[in-house]
């Protein structure tokens, strides 16, 4: 057994040498990261396993992750873009869960917890990757950016729910209207109260901060925030990272509370917070990444058998046929539906989250969870190279559509 500090210096090094090579080849670095635990692992080189200690840092850096995705959750995209945004989301939240779960459930007669939690799974979208994107062609901030963003958004905010709700019935004793009940309850009671309890501590932070004389005030405050509010959302039978999402939102830039009521917030403490937290988060997020390809096994999957291909490729229809259930349903141009439905594919991080949630609850088999990974890295792997070629063939319509006013 190689020792722990030799082992996590493997794992950093080797995450961001493959990170640095997947984006030369223009690749999103998470496939990089994801590519480095497969080839340490026992996939192809058998090096390094997951100890306790590592997965405890990777857990950690999932808590971070999700943090720093809802620390970038800017609800002003979607109060921007509008009904088209919430069109979108919801089409594209709710079509990629019913065809991942029907062809788990009907087509290929897996249990029911495991269709559902592959339907989860296919309704995350990696707005990091999406923002990435769309910022190459200068479009972020434009009107489809906008539409995009939105939907976004709101994605990730229903994914944690549902990740919530079946992370609880992995634990509490099987799918039933008591267990998706009570912890509806407490994540609507967490999701009201945790927010306004983060910003009031963070107005502490701040006005302390300003006293302090000595340096690191806001990282150590935050990251302190960040776990108190994973074991609270773990006390209330949610997954740890629901804490670490509602965390994140609250000290986002722009944070509303339901029926219209608004949090005053500091933009620039906002970004002070975004600035510090930012080299955490990438310290500890790449060990998460190595860890899912060092849980990998794919060694032991039987490739030779029809399942996993017939499992990986039909889901892959799923994932990408349903981004575009949204896209689709708006009054739109069909260049400008298209693109926006395209924009929706990438998993990325946030699909390998719920991944990897499913396969600690053992609901996945290695051999589902093998299906489930080769799909979020088709999306991830290979969206942005169909985003940015549909993107540069359906530019001039676009353009044209805009400055026409064909907008609706």
């Amino acid at each position: 057994m190689i020792d722990f500090q030799l082992q996590l210096l493997i794992i950093l090094l080797s995450a961001r040498l493959f990170a640095e090579i997947a984006v030369r080849l223009k690749a999103p670095p998470v496939i990089g990261e994801l590519m480095a635990g497969v080839v340490l692992g026992p996939s192809l080189l058998g090096w390094l396993q997951p100890t306790e200690i590592i997965k405890l840092l990777a857990e950690i850096g999932i808590i971070l992750l999700l943090f720093q995705v809802g620390l970038e959750t800017d609800f002003q995209y979607l109060v921007r873009a509008g009904p088209k945004a919430f069109i979108v989301a919801i089409g594209g939240f709710l079509l990629p869960f019913v065809l991942g779960f029907f062809l788990c459930y009907s087509l290929f007669s897996l249990p029911l917890l495991p269709s559902l939690f592959v339907g989860g799974t296919l309704t995350a979208t990696s707005i990091g990757i999406t923002m990435r994107i769309l910022s190459d062609f200068g479009e972020q901030h434009g009107y489809v950016g906008q539409i995009v963003l939105g939907a976004a958004v709101l994605d990730d905010v229903l994914g944690v729910i549902v990740l919530a709700l079946l992370y609880e019935f992995s634990i509490g004793g099987g799918v039933s209207l008591a267990n998706a009940g009570k912890i509806g309850l407490y994540i609507g009671i967490f999701f009201l109260l945790a927010p306004i309890a983060a910003k009031l501590i963070s107005v502490v932070i701040k006005h302390y901060h300003v006293k302090s004389e000595m340096p690191g005030l806001i990282p150590t405050t935050i990251v302190s925030l960040v776990l108190f509010f994973a074991w609270l959302a773990d006390e209330i039978g949610a997954p740890e990272i629901l804490g670490g999402f509602t965390a994140g939102m609250a000290l986002s830039r722009r944070f509303f509370l339901p029926l219209g009521v608004a949090l005053s917030v500091d933009a620039d403490f906002s970004k002070r917070i975004d600035e510090r937290m930012k080299p955490i988060v990438q310290l500890f997020a790449p060990i998460f990444f190595v860890t899912v390809g060092l849980s990998l096994d794919l060694s032991v999957v039987e490739w030779s058998q029809p399942f996993i291909w017939y499992f990986s490729l039909s889901l892959l229809v799923a994932a990408v046929i349903g981004k575009f259930g949204g896209a689709i349903l708006i009054r739109e141009n069909w260049p400008t539906r298209l693109v926006t439905g395209m924009a929706m594919v990438p998993r990325g991080e946030v699909g390998l989250i719920f991944a990897e949630l499913g396969r600690e609850a053992k609901v996945f088999s290695n051999e589902l969870y093998t299906g489930v990974i080769l799909v979020i890295a088709y999306t991830t792997l290979f969206a942005p190279f169909w985003i940015k070629s549909c993107y540069r063939s359906l530019r001039h319509r676009l353009d044209e559509n805009i400055l026409n006013g064909t907008e609706h």
